[in-house]
């Protein structure tokens, strides 16, 4: 991948939690010039385990080769519904980034308070690692985690796409269009 090249294309996949049984995913692909050329849906059960499978078929459903990688807007989503990165990048050959925004002393506790003996999503957690703190050029921090890719490239991939604050604009469009799929009754 030719990190500097201005065609190179994002899918920023982001979640808008409803509190129901499932939540909606939105991707969207986005050009480092900004330029937005693809939007693809999906939801995920809340408190299951179907994320990474939700993410995998969003990627084949968009039937894209132009995508240089993937950016999750967090690693755990619709209520401890844990993401693993490092399949998404095994099997689309894609590295991911995923990006946070707070810092925290982590969910495991969390995580063993609501799911006491679900050994898969406890592993699932444990091995999505430590997280990066990023300076933006915007002089805002965000947390990210990478596969497929140096942190340090990935860091600079964030940079490059966040124009103001620090939700990376891929991510800042797709959590917009989560948003705009829940029901307002």
């Amino acid at each position: 991948m030719h990190i500097p090249k201005k065609g190179l294309r994002a899918l920023g996949i982001a979640e808008s939690y409803t509190g129901r049984s499932v939540s909606k995913l939105a991707g969207v692909v986005m050009r480092k010039d900004l330029r937005i050329d693809g939007f693809i849906f999906s939801t995920v059960t809340v408190g299951g385990m179907d994320a990474t499978t939700s993410v995998l078929r969003m990627v084949d459903e968009l039937e894209r080769c132009d995508i240089n990688f993937i950016m999750l807007s967090g690693c755990i989503i619709a209520w401890f519904n844990i993401i693993n990165p490092g399949k998404i990048a095994q099997e689309t050959g894609k590295p991911v980034i995923c990006v946070t925004y707070e810092d925290s002393d982590g969910l495991l506790a969390e995580i063993r308070h609501h799911f006491p003996d679900d050994i898969e999503r406890i592993s699932a957690y444990k091995n999505l690692g430590e997280r990066i703190r990023v300076k933006l050029h915007t002089q805002q921090t965000i947390f990210i985690r990478c596969w497929g890719i140096e942190v340090c490239d990935g860091a600079r991939l964030c940079n490059d796409f966040t124009v103001e604050g620090k939700i990376p604009e891929p991510l800042r469009v797709a959590r917009l269009c989560a948003r705009t799929l829940i029901p307002t009754s």
